[in-house]
C-alpha cells in the first residue's frame, strides 16, 4: 500500500502544532489515541508519513499506523 506523503514535523511544529493524532489501520480495530508533544521526538526534516510504519497498535497488534497533527489542540492553546 502506498501512502500519501504528509507534511514533516518541522513544518508541523511551525504551524504551532505538538500533539500528533494516531489511528489504527485495522478496518475492525480503528483505534485512535492522541500524543501531546510527540512532534518534538522526532527531527525537523522527517516526514510524517516515513514514522507511520513502525507503530503497532496495542489494541489489537495491527503495524503501521496514520498519524496525523492534532490541529483541533492547536487552536485551543492559541
Amino acid at each position: 500500500m502506498t501512502r500519501l506523503q504528509k507534511i514533516t514535523f518541522g513544518e508541523m511544529r511551525a504551524a504551532g502544532v505538538r500533539n500528533v493524532l494516531i489511528y489504527c489501520t485495522d478496518d475492525t480495530c480503528c483505534r485512535c489515541i492522541t500524543v501531546p508533544d510527540d512532534a518534538d521526538r522526532w527531527p525537523d526534516e522527517l516526514w510524517i508519513s516515513d514514522v507511520e510504519d513502525k507503530f503497532v497498535c496495542t489494541a489489537c497488534g495491527q503495524r503501521g499506523a496514520d498519524i496525523r497533527p492534532d490541529w483541533a489542540a492547536a487552536k485551543t492553546r492559541a
